[in-house]
């Protein structure tokens, strides 16, 4: 089986340590790399993942800039990125456009690094820009080992933008949201053409059956292997979807198709 990780993330080789190590102690999680490009593609090639999209965030509006040029200059034939604007930064429906023009794939963006809401309106011109270039949102959904009091990003607020801008290609992340799976299934599994889920790092955090109901309502055709590595193993999202009644066409387009389909790179359509 061919395999392609949608949700991975990665460092510069000066920031790694530091950032691994802060998020590592308030996370009690440990790590499945060193957090660096290098350590990535190890554990990608050790595991035959043909390839992974990076997805960066930046958590002040100066990062986005020096993190959109850097995601540019490290892709290649097995790594993809996303870039990141931050909600807060006055340029950044230009810096959308600078994504567009650096050959990135999409924005990533995570309520709970950069306090905001998806649903929240000031965002919807971002969301407008984004589906009139063709790129990708990928947002993080649900609880967060490093959030603070409620949920921001929500099912029902991705499916507020998936009703508003039905042109634009979203993932909700951790499988539409993290320990969020009964709004999961009522507010967006299944329900929208534009609105694709990613598996990860849910391995830990839900039940077999739970996953395959929701992969089931979803769709296998909108759904996407990712693993959130570093924060776990890729495997264990690959040994996750073996577990469960998938057919093998199903677990096909989980594992690779529709991974290259939305990003343009598979056979079966753009």
């Amino acid at each position: 089986m061919k395999y392609f990780d949608f949700h991975v993330h990665a460092f510069t080789d000066s920031l790694a340590e530091r950032a691994m190590k802060g998020l590592s102690e308030t996370s009690s999680i440990i790590p499945a790399t060193d957090g660096t490009l290098h350590g990535l593609k190890k554990i990608l090639r050790k595991n035959d993942i043909s390839g992974a999209m990076i997805l960066p965030i930046a958590t002040k509006p100066a990062q986005q800039h020096t993190i959109n040029n850097w995601a540019a200059d490290i892709m290649d034939g097995e790594i993809l990125c996303c870039g990141s604007v931050h909600p807060n930064a006055e340029d950044k429906i230009q810096e959308v456009r600078r994504i567009k023009e650096l050959g990135l794939y999409g924005v990533k963006f995570h309520s709970e690094y950069q306090f905001f809401c998806p649903d929240e309106e000031r965002m919807f011109p971002v969301y407008e820009e984004m589906e009139r270039l063709g790129l990708i949102a990928v947002f993080h959904g649900g609880w967060d080992p490093y959030g603070q009091g409620e949920i921001k990003a929500s099912p029902k607020s991705f499916s507020v933008i998936a009703k508003e801008f039905p042109r634009l290609k979203i993932v909700a992340a951790h499988l539409g949201g993290m320990m969020l799976w009964d709004d999961v299934e009522r507010y967006i599994a299944g329900k929208f053409e534009n609105l694709w889920i990613d598996t990860g790092v849910v391995a830990k955090y839900i039940e077999d059956d739970r996953m395959l109901r929701i992969i089931k309502l979803q769709g296998a055709e909108r759904v996407l292997y990712g693993s959130d590595c570093p924060w776990d193993d890729p495997t264990n999202e690959i040994a996750a979807i073996n577990r469960l009644t998938l057919t093998d066409r199903e677990r096909e387009l989980i594992f690779y198709r529709n991974a290259e389909n939305l990003i343009g790179t598979g056979s079966d359509g753009k």
